[in-house]
C-alpha cells in the first residue's frame, strides 16, 4: 500500500479509503462521526495491541513446550505424565465451580427456537442476500431440485414424488384431525382453516393451537416453534406450495470463507455488511433472459383466528463472525509502522455498522443485541480478552454493557479442554458454542505434530478424542445453563449436492443435543428444517441434563496417531497424499488467483465439497505431519502435487478466469500450495492465513502489472 494512501491520526496511519468509507457511508445517521470514531478506535488499539500479541506469544510458548515433551518422550507416551505437563504450563486449567449464564436481551431465534444455521461469506452480496432470505424456503423446490428424489425420475412423475414426500411429512409434523394431506383438495382460510378432502368431507388441524393465522393466499401453522406456510392455489384452493421456516440464523462471515487481502476487498466486505444492517443491500444480475433484482425479503403479515394482525420475520437473524486474534491488517499502521490486530478493527467497525440496526429496533435483533462470533480462541484468557475488547467497544460507541454478545467457536484444543472456564469468563455474553471437526482436527494435528504419525484422515474421525469432543461440548454447554438460553451448535454439512445423505445422517446432530447446526445452502437449510419437526431437541437436552455423560474428558488429550507397530502400505500412502494434495490445490488456486474464500470444490472422486480455510488447514497439516515423520519424501510431495495439478486443471477447464498450473508448475497458486505443506510444522497453530495472504499479494501484484 502506498504512503499517500494513508492519513495520519494520532500518530497512526489510517487507510484513506477506510476513513472515507466510515465518514461518507457509515457515519451518516449515527451520532458518531469519523473524526470521533478513529481516535476512539486507536485508543483501544493502543490499550490492547500488546496484550493481543502477548496471547499469541503464549500460544507459541505452550506449543514449544508440548513439542519438546513429545520429542523427549518419543515412543513412551504416558497420559498421566502428559496431563501433568499440560497442567504445569497452564494449558489445562482447573474446572470452575458450577455456575449459570447471566444473559439478558437474547433473541428467541438463538435462545429458545431450534433450527438450521447458515454461514455465508460477506464478500459476496448475492450469497449474503440468498442466505438472509433463506429464513423461508419452498420444500417443493428443495425436494425437486435435489437428490432426495431420485435423479432418474423426471417431469410430472418427479413433481408427484415431491408432493407425496411433502404430504407424508405434513401428516407426521402437523397432522389433520381426520385423513391425510394427500386427500386435501381445498383449504378455506376464514377464521380457522377448514380442509376439504377428496371425498367431500371436511376436517381441521388435529392440534388447533398449532394454527397461527392466515393471509389471502396461505395458512400459517407452528410446530416446535417453527412455522409452515401452506400456500393456496388461487384457482383450485388446493395446496400450491409448502414453505418452511428454515435458516433461523445466519453467520455473516468475515473469516474463514472470505479472501479479503487487499484494502478494497476488506472495505467492500464492510460495505456489504452495512447494506445488511441498513436493510438496503441490493444486487442486480441477469439469469438467462431475465434481469433479477435481489434484496432482503419483507416480513410476513397475517391475521390470526381472533382477527388480530401479526408479523413473522421474513429474514434470518444475523450474527457476524469477526477474524481471530492472530490476524493483522495494514488498513491501519501503528506509530512504529506495524500492522494492527484485525480483530480489534473488526470489533469496532462491525459494531459501528450494527448501530444502524440498534437504531431500528426489531429489524435484525428485536432485543437490541449485537452478536459477534469469535473464532480460533485458545482457552479462557483469550475469551476474556474478547470480553475486554467488547467492553471497550461498547464504552467507545455509547452502548449499554453486554449489548455485544459472543459466540465461542470450540475449534481449538485448549478451548475444548477448558470449555467451562471459557464460558464462565463470558458468562454475561456467551450465546453460542459449537463444534467444528475440521479446524478442531487441524489444531489436534498441529498440537500433537511431534507425538507421531497421524492416522489417515478417514480414521481420525473414529478416534476417542473426536467422540469425547462432540459429546462434551453439548454436556458442558448444558451444565453451564445454555438450555433455552443459547445455541449449542454442530458443524457444517460439506457436501451441498448430497442432500439425501444429509437427510439420513444430520438428524444425529439433534439427537446429540445440538439446537442448531450448519448447512451449506438455502436448499440444505429447508431440508434440514424437517429434522427439527421430527425431533424435539429441547426434550433431548432436558434428558441429557439428567443423564451421566458417556465420555471421558481425558480422551480429549489422546492424539489420533498411528500405532508405532503399524505400517502403511505404499498404496495407502499414495491414496492419502493424492487426496490431500488435490484438496489443497482445488481450494488454493481459487483463493490465490480469484480471491474466492469459499466455494464448492470437486474432490478427487468428483464429489463437490464446500471448502474454506478449515478444510485447507487439516489437509496441509496432515501432509506436513507425514513429511515431518518421513512417511513420504519432499520429492514425493512435489510429484503428487504435479499429478493433482493436472486433475484440478481438468476440473476447472470451463472456468474462463482459471489459470492452469500445469505443465509449468510455476504459478503463484501452485507455489502457495507447496508452501502450506513445507511450512506446516512451524506455522503458528497450523493456520493457513499467513501463507495465503503472502501469495495472494504476489498474485495481485502480478495482475496489476
Amino acid at each position: 500500500m502506498l504512503v499517500d494512501e494513508y492519513q495520519n491520526i494520532a500518530g497512526f496511519q489510517v487507510n484513506r479509503s477506510l476513513y472515507q468509507f466510515i465518514e461518507q457511508e457509515v457515519s451518516p445517521g449515527l451520532n458518531i462521526k469519523a473524526d470521533e470514531f478513529f481516535p476512539k478506535l486507536l485508543t483501544i488499539v493502543s490499550e490492547l495491541a500488546q496484550q493481543n500479541q502477548d496471547l499469541l506469544l503464549q500460544r507459541d510458548k505452550m506449543q514449544s513446550q508440548i513439542d519438546q515433551w513429545h520429542q523427549n518422550n518419543a515412543g513412551a507416551f504416558d497420559l498421566n505424565t502428559y496431563k501433568k505437563l499440560l497442567q504445569d504450563i497452564g494449558y489445562l486449567l482447573p474446572k470452575p465451580a458450577p455456575f449459570e449464564l447471566e444473559l439478558d436481551q437474547v433473541d428467541d431465534e438463538i435462545a429458545s427456537i431450534a433450527g438450521p444455521q447458515l454461514v455465508v461469506p460477506i464478500s459476496s452480496a448475492r450469497f449474503a442476500l440468498n442466505a438472509i432470505n433463506a429464513r423461508w424456503g419452498s420444500l417443493y423446490d428443495a425436494l425437486y431440485g435435489s437428490d432426495v428424489i431420485d435423479g432418474e425420475i423426471k417431469g410430472p412423475e418427479r413433481a408427484a414424488k415431491v408432493i407425496d414426500w411433502t404430504n407424508a411429512f405434513l401428516d407426521e409434523a402437523v397432522p389433520l384431525a381426520n385423513g391425510s394431506y394427500a386427500q386435501v383438495v381445498a383449504i378455506n382460510t376464514q377464521s380457522v382453516p377448514i380442509f376439504t378432502l377428496e371425498n367431500g368431507s371436511t376436517t381441521q388441524l388435529k392440534n388447533p393451537r398449532s394454527f397461527v393465522g392466515s393471509t389471502d393466499q396461505s395458512v400459517l401453522i407452528k410446530h416446535h416453534n417453527l412455522h409452515f406456510e401452506l400456500v393456496i392455489n388461487p384457482e383450485t384452493q388446493g395446496i400450491q406450495d409448502v414453505i418452511l421456516e428454515s435458516a433461523l440464523t445466519t453467520i455473516i462471515d468475515f473469516e474463514d470463507s472470505v479472501a479479503t487481502v487487499g484494502s478494497e476487498e476488506k472495505i467492500n466486505a464492510y460495505r456489504n455488511f452495512l447494506g445488511l444492517m441498513k436493510r438496503n443491500l441490493e444486487i442486480k444480475f441477469d439469469k438467462g433472459e431475465k434481469s433479477i433484482v435481489r434484496k432482503i425479503n419483507s416480513d410476513k403479515h397475517f391475521v390470526n383466528a381472533k382477527g388480530e394482525s401479526g408479523t413473522l420475520s421474513g429474514s434470518s437473524l444475523m450474527l457476524v463472525r469477526n477474524v481471530g486474534h492472530h490476524m493483522l491488517t495494514d488498513l491501519i499502521k501503528s506509530p512504529d509502522n506495524q500492522e494492527i490486530p484485525e480483530g480489534i478493527l473488526d470489533a469496532m467497525v462491525t459494531t459501528l455498522i450494527a448501530l444502524h440496526d440498534i437504531k431500528n429496533l426489531g429489524v435484525n435483533s428485536k432485543k437490541g443485541s449485537i452478536y459477534i462470533v469469535k473464532p480460533k480462541m485458545h482457552g479462557p484468557d483469550e475469551v476474556a480478552f474478547s470480553v475486554k475488547l467488547f467492553e471497550k467497544v461498547e464504552q467507545a460507541l455509547g452502548l449499554k454493557a453486554n449489548t455485544i454478545k459472543i459466540g465461542i467457536m470450540d475449534e481449538e484444543r485448549r478451548t475444548s479442554v477448558n470449555l467451562a472456564a471459557c464460558i464462565k469468563v463470558a458468562v454475561k455474553r456467551v450465546i453460542f458454542i459449537n463444534t467444528g471437526f475440521l479446524d478442531r482436527t487441524g489444531d489436534e494435528i498441529h498440537t500433537s505434530m511431534h507425538a507421531g504419525v497421524m492416522l489417515p484422515k478417514s480414521q481420525i474421525k473414529n478416534q476417542p478424542w473426536i467422540k469425547a469432543y462432540e459429546v462434551l461440548n453439548v454436556k458442558v454447554g448444558l451444565d453451564c445453563g445454555m438450555y433455552k438460553n443459547a445455541q449449542i451448535g454442530k458443524g457444517m454439512w460439506a457436501q451441498p449436492d448430497q442432500m439425501n445423505e444429509m437427510l439420513e445422517s444430520k438428524l444425529a446432530h439433534l439427537e446429540a443435543g445440538a439446537n442448531c447446526a450448519w448447512v451449506p445452502s438455502p436448499t440444505a437449510a429447508t431440508l434440514h428444517a424437517t429434522h427439527y419437526h421430527r425431533f424435539d431437541v429441547f426434550s433431548k437436552q432436558q434428558q441429557l441434563m439428567q443423564t451421566p455423560v458417556k465420555a471421558d474428558e481425558q480422551d480429549l488429550l489422546l492424539a489420533p496417531i498411528l500405532d508405532p507397530g503399524t505400517t502403511l502400505s505404499a498404496d495407502e500412502i499414495k491414496t492419502e497424499l493424492d487426496n490431500n494434495a488435490q484438496s489443497i490445490l482445488g481450494y488454493v488456486v481459487r483463493w490465490i488467483d480469484q480471491g474466492v474464500g469459499c466455494s464448492k470444490v470437486m474432490d478427487i472422486n468428483q464429489v463437490g465439497l464446500m471448502e474454506d480455510r478449515a478444510t485447507l488447514r487439516i489437509s496441509s497439516q496432515h501432509m506436513a505431519n507425514w513429511l515431518h515423520h518421513k512417511i513420504c519424501s519432499k520429492e514425493q510431495i512435489e510429484q503428487v502435487f504435479k499429478e493433482m495439478a493436472l486433475v484440478v486443471d481438468e476440473q476447472n477447464k470451463h472456468d474462463p478466469l482459471y489459470q492452469n498450473m500445469a505443465p509449468s508448475y510455476d504459478t503463484v497458486a501452485f507455489q502457495a500450495a507447496l508452501s502450506l505443506v513445507y511450512r506446516g510444522v512451524n506455522e503458528p497453530n497450523g493456520y493457513t492465513e499467513p501463507t495465503l495472504t503472502e501469495y495472494r499479494q504476489k498474485r495481485l501484484a502480478e495482475l496489476s502489472i
